[in-house]
């Protein structure tokens, strides 16, 4: 499981930086590192609440910020790309 938090928050950190950078955009590799960021952080989750269930409070904390963390993802997955049809080119304006 520890290795699992690990790959999570590294894939969560590079999302992070890859979403925030002024310069250029690629709108598949965006695309592609939200898809993954949602996955690592639904696997996780999954992990993380059978612990929490267990009573071990720390793991349902995980669990809890993990949830947030892949509907954010899919959320923008589907305002910027699906809802819009997009996947190269710039990302979609916001009104």
């Amino acid at each position: 499981m520890h290795r699992m938090n690990l790959d999570c928050a590294d894939i969560c950190d590079t999302t992070g930086r890859v979403l925030s950078r002024h310069t250029g955009y690629d709108a598949n590799l965006t695309r592609t590192v939200l898809e993954a960021c949602a996955q690592a952080c639904k696997s996780c989750g999954e992990v993380c609440v059978h612990h929490g269930r267990q009573g071990v409070q720390h793991c349902q904390v995980c669990a809890d910020e993990c949830r947030r963390c892949e509907a954010a993802c899919r959320e923008m997955l589907t305002t910027a790309f699906y809802r819009a049809g997009t996947v190269e080119g710039s990302p979609p304006s916001v009104p």
